[in-house]
């Protein structure tokens, strides 16, 4: 008897265990028509939100702020809730954001990590909108989709979250905005032919002001940041490849061994041949 009741506790502990993430919605919500959403008692999960097209109003601090799109809102359980779309004084335009309700240890514990802002401006990075479209097609299988792939998928997002906070622009001045666009461009696209022209076409500026705003953020030119980022890959498959030179000079976007030979001994003091034969660590000038 006395087995009995303790597997009996055992399996009603399991039973009643919080798991590491559950989620109760997840979509991309695109609006045409006025909307208001309001839990005065505060949600009974996380709610994450982020501005992709148009805008709203959320109440932050006590007032209904302005939510542009990169506007990243978080909100916790059992704390007041309100987001209005259409009721400003001017004319509806479409809206658009992606939203996640959760919960889950996990969750909580990502919450506690750090101190958490309400309300902040993220520069447009295409990895989080593809994370989070793959979790709202996870979540619309029939099936509700498969916990771990939802877990392993909100952990992602979460964590590319978390870098975007990290990096995120300590001015909302429109320079400072584009200057993260472009770096974001440029780490998606670096290991293809690049143009200045088409950088500055992402952004929506010329490509004069294209290198001023990047040059200003960041201390160095588009096209070092694209070759930083072609050196560091070229290393890796040096390292970790058995790929020829000439054959990682076209991986990391260079074009040509020549090219390639010339940047590597100009930006870490030797040739790519010679690191790779001797192991040897290449230095940065």
């Amino acid at each position: 008897m006395v087995e009995c009741l303790n597997d009996l506790v055992i399996q009603g502990g399991n039973s009643l265990s919080q798991p590491a993430v559950e989620i109760q919605l997840c979509a991309y919500s695109r609006h045409s028509q006025p909307f208001h959403q309001r839990y005065p008692e505060g949600p009974e999960t996380y709610i994450v939100r982020l501005q992709a097209e148009g805008e709203s109003e959320a109440f932050i601090d006590g007032r209904l702020v302005p939510i542009l799109p990169g506007d990243l809102t978080l909100s916790q359980p059992g704390e007041y809730y309100e987001l209005r779309i259409g009721h400003q004084a001017s004319p509806l335009r479409p809206s658009g954001d992606y939203y996640v309700l959760c919960s889950g240890t996990f969750v909580e514990e990502w919450w506690k990590k750090r101190n958490r802002p309400k309300m902040v401006r993220l520069a447009d990075d295409p990895k989080i909108h593809g994370v989070w479209e793959q979790l709202i097609l996870e979540k619309l299988r029939l099936d509700g989709g498969n916990p771990e792939v939802l877990e392993a998928l909100l952990r992602a997002l979460f964590s590319l979250l978390d870098r975007a906070i990290d990096e995120a622009p300590s001015s909302t001045s429109a320079s400072a905005n584009h200057a993260h666009k472009i770096k974001t461009y440029i780490e998606a696209h670096a290991l293809a032919p690049l143009t200045l022209q088409e950088i500055a076409d992402h952004a929506g500026i010329s490509v004069t002001r294209a290198v001023h705003v990047f040059k200003s953020q960041f201390g160095l030119s588009v096209m070092q940041y694209a070759q930083q980022l072609r050196l560091a890959h070229a290393v890796r498959l040096m390292s970790n490849s058995q790929y020829t030179l000439e054959r990682i000079a076209e991986e990391a976007g260079f074009g040509s061994y020549t090219y390639f030979h010339r940047v590597f001994r100009a930006r870490y003091g030797i040739a790519p041949g010679q690191y790779r034969a001797g192991g040897v660590q290449p230095l940065m000038k």
